[in-house]
């Protein structure tokens, strides 16, 4: 949803990411919910399956890559959350491939990383959006 709210602000570069990203999480969670069958088609096979996961996270890590380039024109909050979610998916899909508990519990805490910083850019997009804000958060504006 908050993908298509970007639309009529005239932000497709947030309208693109917020989408890719919503139908990233409903992607994965399909992968995991019974009724879907995915993991039933894996049941005898749990390495085939996490190879499975990590091509899939290295596939969302690559798009996530692509994305850095235009947003660092942008300002430096953006590129720095993308830059963590990128290092997110990596250390996620080499869990993945290697069952490194060490490496799943650093990505869950880029994980998180990310996920603070995404909140600091929303409550500063936020702000920025109301003309008697008592407070300013700054991105980092280059351009």
């Amino acid at each position: 949803m908050a993908g298509m709210w970007e639309f009529p602000r005239g932000n497709v570069f947030g309208a693109t990411v917020m989408t890719m990203y919503g139908a990233f999480w409903m992607s994965y969670a399909t992968i995991f919910i019974p009724g879907s069958g995915i993991m039933l088609a894996y049941q005898n096979n749990t390495s085939e399956f996490n190879n499975a996961l990590g091509i899939y996270l290295i596939v969302w890590f690559i798009l996530t890559l692509l994305f850095i380039p235009p947003v660092a024109r942008r300002n430096i909050a953006n590129t720095v959350l993308l830059s963590i979610v990128a290092i997110t998916y990596a250390m996620l899909s080499g869990a993945q491939f290697t069952g490194s508990p060490r490496l799943l519990k650093a990505g869950g805490v880029f994980g998180i990383m990310a996920g603070l910083i995404a909140f600091y850019v929303a409550e500063s997009e936020l702000l920025a959006a109301e003309e008697t804000a008592f407070i300013r958060l700054p991105l980092g504006e280059l351009a």
